[in-house]
């Protein structure tokens, strides 16, 4: 059965799982779904085009599916995707998507600390962690298990790898290829995610192996186009070799530069 607060306005259109807690004081629009199991907080507030899934937290004065901050959206039919069992915290925003992709989508599992932004038509897929005041420009995507710490700022089509480590403060301007960390003002690559990695199950082969993709990549004196020639040529082939390169290679802003100080 779901508990909810006679204080709590909920829009008789909206769908509710079972076993859904709504405090007093929050906020259900029109044309909302929420999962079974999702606690909506006081004073939070769920607009229209809102998908929240299972055992989810919303908690107080957090905001979904607003609508998205872009001059081109003209109120077009779009959603905010939260997937099971992710926590978005207090003052947190979550806009809902443009004509661009029609969604905005944050996957399962994730951690959205306070004051963070996603932003029209953004991509964060499972695991991920914003830390407090992060702030998503429109169209980020964010791979699994990447961790952006406190006052990160990511610009408009950024991308950001699997099994990333960002700096708090950082100013993301280009895309974080997989598994790195990422640090300094402006920012540079500093090595491996190794810590991360190694929570993740991945095995000493395997990290020595990435280290030496990125060595080429990043203190061999290469550019990026001869040292992808160079991992191809010269490195055994291997699933985190192919992501590498083909995040690369997709890359339409260009990847972070290297620590110049060596």
């Amino acid at each position: 059965m779901n508990s909810i607060s006679p204080l709590a306005y909920i829009h008789p259109d909206a769908k509710l799982g079972n076993n859904v807690i709504v405090d007093p004081f929050a906020f259900i629009d029109n044309n909302v779904e929420i999962g079974d199991g999702t606690h909506i907080m006081t004073q939070a507030t769920v607009l229209y085009g809102s998908r929240i899934g299972k055992d989810c937290k919303i908690f107080p004065h957090a905001t979904i599916a607003g609508v998205p901050q872009d001059l081109k959206f003209v109120g077009e039919e779009s959603v905010a995707v939260v997937g099971d069992r992710t926590v978005v915290r207090e003052c947190a925003t979550v806009n809902r998507g443009t004509a661009s992709k029609g969604c905005s989508i944050v996957g399962k599992d994730c951690l959205i600390m306070a004051y963070s932004h996603v932003a029209h038509d953004c991509v964060i897929n499972d695991h991920v962690i914003l830390g407090n005041a992060t702030q998503l420009a429109g169209e980020v995507e964010i791979d699994n298990y990447a961790i952006l710490s406190g006052g990160t700022m990511v610009h408009q089509f950024t991308k950001i790898g699997a099994h990333v480590m960002i700096q708090g403060g950082s100013k993301v301007t280009k895309d974080i290829p997989p598994y790195v960390l990422i640090g300094r003002d402006p920012i540079v690559y500093v090595g491996l995610n190794i810590v991360g990695l190694r929570r993740r199950g991945f095995t000493s082969e395997q990290i020595n192996s990435i280290q030496e993709i990125y060595r080429y990549l990043y203190q061999a004196g290469y550019n990026t186009t001869q040292a992808i020639e160079r991992i191809e040529n010269e490195l055994p082939e291997s699933d985190d070799r192919a992501i590498i390169i083909n995040f690369i290679r997709s890359s339409s802003r260009g990847i972070v530069r290297g620590n110049m100080e060596g």
